[in-house]
């Protein structure tokens, strides 16, 4: 029987790790997935920092060291080497506030590749930064195979901003690493609540209305107590809320929390407040969840969708809803059992079940038909009457770029990267997520350790531009 062809998927964006977000999260869990019992997806990731790469990988390859400018058409040398050096078979972009998953698409589709698209987050319609984010994402999704969003609300959110058509978008949510996030052996004690806050203290997150909804909830309930981890602009506004209602020794601000350390502060607790604004998602809520913790959340975007009603208690994002929900997830902590809410939260979300859908989605875009620019260009010009043409020549100067260089360095004269099978593929069962885990988490994800080949990482310079372009052509054509 002959062997199936493997295909390696390039992941894309500029949030990846060292960085800790959700995005970061999705892309490694499921980058790990793809080492799977039929070996035939592999990952290769592709990430853009001011500052350098710090590796979680055992091989990782650093793209120059300043010589490549991550700007429109100046990441298109470096993309075609990687894609043609790799043997890419689709490419996969993540997050629309990412502009190297913008430029990698464009590129990718101008050399003949399938792409897909995952956007992570809500983006609003009448600010003028939306209106500009919309129009960019509307002239990168005219070309796309296939788009996926994290939420039913996410799905709602970008076809209404892009046009793009609803049948191309698939709904996936995320995970949730449940071998890391596990609640505490014992039942902690309710003679005093411990609510836990683990957020960036930005205004999107609802950090105004922490401020609001805290001196409130602890007046009326003498026996709370809030501990608060995480850091940003909005940090100063919380420590004079202590300082005024003097609150100090019931309100604990911990600071940024490393993400192999919020485990530790999420089992501490009772109950977890989030008070976002927005929020496609919120994997915060599934990693307090699988602790163990009773959730109180604002009712805004996806989160509605992310957990059954009894282990969560929603409010609408004012200050009297909140403390009321604060209130009545209070009466229902006698009913909640950590050790029950972790094991439903193992049999509700798994990247491996998320690693399987979004495998369908690369099927489907990868049996698309090929397509010429003449047969793609009507689909920019759609995008509006002025935009459209200029989307046009952007594709029409990507193509011919594409065309010189593979005069100037043939796709044969890039030698690509031999298969390695490793071991495990042959003779051993495939890993499982959650019995090999890391055994030293340390700053890393606690996830089991998979054969991913390869990291990229460009650096990212505001300043001489033009010179680092030539540099990069003086490259192509030694």
């Amino acid at each position: 029987m002959t062997e199936q062809k493997r295909h390696r998927i390039l992941m894309v964006s500029d949030f990846f790790y060292p960085n800790f977000g959700g995005v970061e999260n999705h892309i490694y869990y499921l980058s790990q997935c793809y080492c799977n019992d039929s070996c035939l997806w592999e990952s290769i990731w592709c990430a853009i920092y001011d500052w350098g790469f710090e590796s979680l990988l055992h091989s990782v390859e650093a793209v120059s060291d300043a010589k490549y400018i991550a700007y429109f058409f100046g990441t298109l040398p470096i993309l075609r080497t990687i894609l043609i050096r790799e043997n890419i078979s689709l490419v996969h972009g993540h997050q629309a506030f990412s502009t190297l998953c913008h430029e990698a698409l464009m590129h990718a589709r101008t050399m003949g590749y399938k792409v897909v698209f995952t956007d992570h987050s809500l983006y609003g319609f009448a600010d003028v930064g939306s209106i500009h984010m919309n129009k960019v994402l509307q002239f990168t999704l005219a070309d796309v195979n296939e788009a996926i969003c994290v939420s039913h609300t996410s799905k709602e959110n970008t076809v209404l901003r892009s046009g793009l058509s609803p049948e191309k978008v698939f709904v996936i949510p995320n995970a949730v690493d449940t071998a890391m996030f596990k609640p505490a052996s014992e039942r902690l004690s309710r003679n005093e609540i411990v609510i836990v806050v683990i957020s960036r203290l930005v205004y999107r997150k609802g950090a105004d209305l922490l401020v609001e909804v805290i001196p409130e909830v602890c007046r009326l309930y003498p026996n709370v107590r809030f501990i608060i981890g995480g850091d940003g602009p909005k940090r100063v506004r919380l420590e004079e809320m202590r300082e005024k209602h003097n609150i100090q020794d019931r309100v604990d601000m911990l600071g940024a929390v490393p993400h192999a350390q919020v485990q530790s502060v999420l089992i501490s607790g009772h109950i977890f407040l989030n008070s976002s604004l927005t929020e496609a998602f919120c994997i915060a809520i599934l990693e307090a969840a699988s602790c163990g913790l009773l959730t109180v959340s604002t009712r805004v975007g996806g989160v509605p969708e992310v957990l059954p009603d009894d282990m969560i208690v929603l409010a609408e994002p004012v200050p009297r809803d909140m403390i009321n929900a604060v209130g009545k997830a209070m009466r229902m902590l006698p009913m909640i059992d950590p050790q029950m809410m972790h094991l439903r939260m193992k049999s509700l979300y798994s990247w491996f079940d998320v690693a399987k859908r979004t495998e369908l989605v690369y099927d489907h875009a990868l049996r698309c038909t090929d397509e010429n620019l003449l047969q793609r260009l009507p689909r920019y010009l759609s995008c509006g009457a002025w935009a459209g043409k200029l989307f046009c020549l952007v594709m029409i100067i990507n193509f011919l770029l594409w065309h010189l260089l593979n005069v100037l360095k043939p796709p044969e004269d890039i030698e690509e990267v031999p298969d390695f099978v490793y071991p495990h593929h042959q003779h051993e069962e495939p890993p499982n997520l959650e019995a090999k885990t890391r055994e030293d988490a340390g700053s890393k994800p606690a996830v089991a350790i998979f054969p991913v080949r390869r990291s990229y990482c460009f650096r990212r310079h505001l300043l001489h531009q033009s010179a680092f372009a030539v540099e990069t052509f003086v490259e192509l054509m030694k």
